[in-house]
């Protein structure tokens, strides 16, 4: 039997805790693991010291950052998905990827468990034990947590005895999940669903009520992937670290919202994702311009199935993998450029240009030049309506 854990290791007070915890109820070796998917914040090389100091035989940090972005982010864009039609998912997109490094590290050091700071309220125990089991059955998750009663008040007592190098006394009003693809906030005076948000529960975005000039930018896609703002390459990770200040500065993208969560209730949670709201924006419309009706209208059921697929932990599953087929298929003709306009809280399109397109000024146009035969619409009508036509009279002849 293996004598190590591996751990997701945040740097925060319960993984910390966690480390010794985990090492007394088992018996066995603890390896941190911090993922770095653009959550800024703590430097990443003091977290992992702070690993070791707290009592891992092994600690260290995975640059995930391109890797989330390529992988995780550009497949919700090109998907455009948002969980309830309102969440871009930037929580439920960074655990798959954290599942993956934290998979690969119990494979390198020859662990047999894996463990997280998760509670037993919330989604993201299911995301990382879900994610666990698809990628490696034979693993066994635990919780402390939830599964050995590691509340916070016990923790504090644990990091004092122990002389934990963490400051326990160090405590936000609200419980804050951050990436490059947006920012979570959650707890505290918002667990009161009268109160509105205040501003210093906002870091990515600015007050969107401040006046400032509009900001214009161009964004090119192709194959749905965008490739340049402005005109100047950018990957994946560049385009939603760009956006996320051209587009916070303008308070673009801040979501206040009752969610359900996966595990039956509901929960008041505060997003800003303003790389992520103003880059949907430009997809969607570019999608508008380049789709056929018919794969469009498809579109919207296995964007919201996609997202729910997601939000509910099941990113390795079978379906989400088939849906991805279609949203390859989807995105195929989804290349040109949109033109935004930041302002007020709102990014809102203002141009579109696709080599792509389907939108044929000659047949939209009721000026000089329209090449639209309406002297085929009378018979269009009569076909279209026919089978409503034939119900009504049925329906007359029986009173």
């Amino acid at each position: 039997m293996s004598q190590r854990v591996v751990l997701a290791y945040s740097g925060g007070l319960d993984t910390s805790v966690a480390i010794g915890w985990i090492a007394q109820e088992t018996g066995k070796e603890v390896v941190a693991v911090a993922v770095d998917v653009g959550q800024g914040g703590e430097d990443l090389d003091v977290i992992r010291q702070r690993a070791l100091e707290c009592g891992a035989v092994e600690a260290y940090v995975a640059d995930a950052r391109d890797e989330f972005a390529d992988e995780y982010c550009l497949p919700a864009l090109r998907t455009d998905a948002l969980y309830m039609g309102i969440y871009p998912l930037v929580s439920a997109l960074s655990r798959p990827v954290i599942v993956k490094h934290l998979v690969a590290a119990a494979r390198l050091h020859g662990a047999d468990t894996v463990a997280h700071g998760c509670t037993g309220k919330g989604n993201d125990q299911v995301r990382f034990e879900v994610g666990i089991g698809a990628l490696a059955p034979d693993l066994t998750c635990i919780a402390p947590v939830r599964d050995y009663a590691m509340t916070r008040d016990k923790a504090i007592e644990f990091a004092e005895r122990e002389n934990l190098p963490i400051d326990v006394n160090k405590k936000s009003p609200y419980s804050i999940d951050q990436n490059v693809w947006g920012r979570a906030v959650e707890t505290g005076f918002l667990e009161d669903i009268w109160n509105g948000p205040i501003e210093d529960v906002y870091s990515y975005t600015q007050n969107p009520a401040d006046p400032k000039p509009a900001d214009e930018v161009v964004i090119t896609f192709e194959q749905g992937v965008p490739v340049a703002l402005d005109g100047k390459p950018v990957t994946m990770l560049e385009a939603i670290e760009a956006l996320n200040v051209r587009a916070g500065a303008h308070g673009v993208g801040r979501i206040d919202m009752v969610e359900d969560r996966l595990v039956g209730i509901k929960s008041r949670e505060v997003y800003e994702a303003p790389g992520a709201m103003a880059l949907i924006a430009a997809h969607s419309e570019l999608v508008n311009v380049t789709v056929e009706r018919d794969m469009a209208r498809f579109a919207g059921s296995v964007r919201q199935r996609w997202a729910e697929l997601v939000y509910d932990g099941l990113w390795f599953s079978p379906l989400k993998r088939a849906l991805d087929g279609y949203i390859d298929d989807l995105n195929a003709p989804v290349s040109g450029e949109i033109r935004l306009v930041l302002q007020g809280g709102r990014a809102v399109v203002s141009g579109r240009r696709s080599a792509e397109s389907l939108y044929d000024f000659h047949l939209a146009t009721y000026d000089t030049g329209d090449t639209f035969d309406q002297s085929l619409a009378k018979g269009f009508i009569d076909l279209w309506g026919l089978p409503s036509k034939l119900a009504a009279k049925r329906d007359q002849r029986n009173g």
